[in-house]
């Protein structure tokens, strides 16, 4: 679901009681405020993909910054900490908001390994700020560009969270590097990144696959064996979602019809696009926008 109000909106998922996430991006060109209200039965985790932001507390006047790669866990058993965020343009945070209890629940044999579970911090406020591990920033990748059927939405992201919680916590940097070596190196994140970052500027006529590596500087096996740990898809598998999302759009506006928006995605004949549409959403544009206009 998507969470409005006067300040700003973010996609917010729940997952089960006492555990829900927030998807904030801001994709404009203009600075984006977010608030949502939090009281101190939470913890939250905080984590910058891109960009960057602050978290505001005391009216303002109390700020902590969140830039790219990043990440911020705060918890205060004595006050409330609703999120307050200030968010650049071009910036993409990912939080995990959790209930103190069911966190607790999640590490019940081994509360001691979590410096704020202990007895010691019941009534303290704990705030962290650490970098992204290479194996997080894939995690993260996937939580923000997960194509799923709705119905396991919920099951994958509480898979991921998981995973995630389980990551930031494993600070033994070998167990990082051996669950996906590719990535020990930061600078192959980068390039995948960037890699993904040239199809979609090029998207109606996008690379070669070698054309891409070549561009990016990486070599062929990588660019494959990378992008698919990062994104969980193929390259071309991964347009092919983002092409067939843009269509979808474009179609819900009302502003383009079937042939146009083909051309928009890539497509020189309209045929193309309607095989590639019905695959991707088991009907066709036209049916689509049927159902659309009849809802």
């Amino acid at each position: 679901m998507e969470e409005n109000n006067a300040m700003g909106s973010y996609d917010q998922v729940f997952v089960e009681p006492g555990f829900y996430v927030l998807k904030i991006q801001n994709d404009t060109d203009a600075a984006k405020e977010i608030y949502h209200e939090l009281d101190s039965s939470y913890i939250q985790f905080h984590f910058s993909l891109k960009g960057s932001g602050q978290f505001l507390f005391n009216q303002g006047n109390y700020r902590l910054n969140v830039s790219e790669e990043n990440s911020l866990l705060l918890y205060n058993t004595q006050k409330d900490l609703p999120i307050h965020l200030s968010l650049q343009p071009d910036s993409w945070v990912f939080s995990v908001i959790m209930s103190i209890q069911k966190f607790h629940s999640l590490f019940s044999q081994d509360a001691n390994a979590i410096p704020f579970l202990s007895e010691s911090f019941s009534e303290k406020k704990y705030y962290a700020q650490e970098m992204l591990t290479p194996g997080m920033a894939v995690v993260l990748s996937q939580l923000m560009n997960y194509n799923l059927h709705p119905s396991i939405k919920r099951l994958y992201i509480k898979g991921k969270v998981y995973e995630l919680i389980a990551l930031y916590f494993n600070r033994t940097e070998d167990a990082d590097l051996e669950q996906c070596p590719f990535l020990a190196d930061e600078d192959n994140v980068r390039k995948i990144k960037k890699a993904k970052d040239i199809i979609l500027e090029r998207m109606v006529e996008p690379p070669t696959l070698q054309e891409l590596s070549d561009g990016i500087d990486l070599s062929l096996k990588k660019l494959k064996e990378g992008f698919k740990q990062i994104y969980g898809d193929s390259v071309y598998g991964f347009l092919l979602d983002h092409k067939m999302d843009l269509a979808r759009q474009m179609l819900e506006s009302g502003k383009h019809n079937v042939n146009e928006v083909g051309l928009k995605v890539g497509y020189s004949t309209a045929s193309h696009f309607i095989a590639a549409f019905k695959k991707k959403y088991g009907t066709t544009p036209k049916k689509y926008l049927t159902s659309i206009v009849k809802t």
